[in-house]
């Protein structure tokens, strides 16, 4: 415990001068508006420091007793004698960053299970809706409107807008939020995407629904989670020129090529 709070205040302060080197700087400081005066004394920097570290070990608050925290960062800061000698906290330390992992694991697995089992119940029930189509590979969509244009091939480059949400309804992602499309290849998306995309022609608007084997699987990002089932409202503005056109930034969340 007692390096990483040591990492910790070091990292804060380092921060915190490196704002004050900001600050300093006539050229930004001309454009930046002048920050409140605040009159240091310990008190403040103590609760500065105290909240920091706190932010810190929220993430494992439930794991440790703060008044032996407390314990420790006060023998430590006087040369006192601690409860732990140095090797001693090294292997305290190794054996907490295991217990956490496997513990990380664990919540990851059930997490897993549980998504894996509620996508299985929902694409049951959505199958049969009226309009929803299967398709072999499990990927089922609905055609909200149908284009008339040509119809994408899996190593050309779209563009389309877009809405990602969990099959709970919480959006995790959307090109509308950004308020531009997003351009990519569909060789390099999930796919779901690569195949869906491919029966839409262009100036369609069709709902996705997407297994999570042909989504992230297990390796989904954190906003989303492992082995989750997904829909995407997807509508497809067009057919891009890869070799002849830049592409515009990519969305920070694209449905990625797993």
């Amino acid at each position: 415990m007692t390096r990483f709070v040591q990492k910790t205040l070091v990292a804060a302060l380092a921060a915190t001068f490196a704002i004050g080197a900001v600050a300093a700087d006539p050229a930004k400081t001309e454009a930046a508006k002048p920050a409140p005066a605040v009159k240091l004394d310990k008190a403040k920097v103590s609760t500065w420091i105290g909240m920091d570290i706190g932010q810190s070990l929220s993430q494992i608050k439930d794991e440790i007793d703060i008044k032996v925290v407390e314990q420790a960062i006060e023998a430590t800061l006087k040369g006192e004698k601690t409860a732990l000698t140095k090797e001693e906290a090294m292997q305290v330390r190794q054996e907490f960053m295991q217990q956490m992992q496997a513990k990380r694991v664990a919540e990851q697995k059930a997490m897993a299970d549980k998504n894996k089992a509620e996508g299985a119940k929902f694409l049951a029930a959505n199958k049969a809706k009226p309009g929803v189509k299967t398709t072999a590979s499990g990927l089922q969509y609905l055609v909200e409107k149908e284009g008339t244009g040509p119809k994408p091939k899996a190593t050309d480059t779209v563009k389309v807008n877009y809405l990602g949400t969990k099959i709970d309804g919480e959006k995790f992602d959307s090109s509308y939020d950004r308020g531009q499309p997003a351009t990519f290849p569909l060789n390099g998306v999930i796919k779901g995407w690569s195949e869906g995309l491919q029966l839409m022609p262009v100036g369609s608007k069709y709902k996705l629904f997407v297994p999570a084997d042909l989504a992230y699987g297990e390796n989904a990002p954190g906003q989303i989670g492992p082995n989750a089932t997904l829909v995407f409202e997807v509508e497809l503005l067009g057919i891009e020129n890869p070799a002849g056109e830049a592409k515009p930034a990519e969305p920070a969340a694209k449905p990625a090529k797993k």
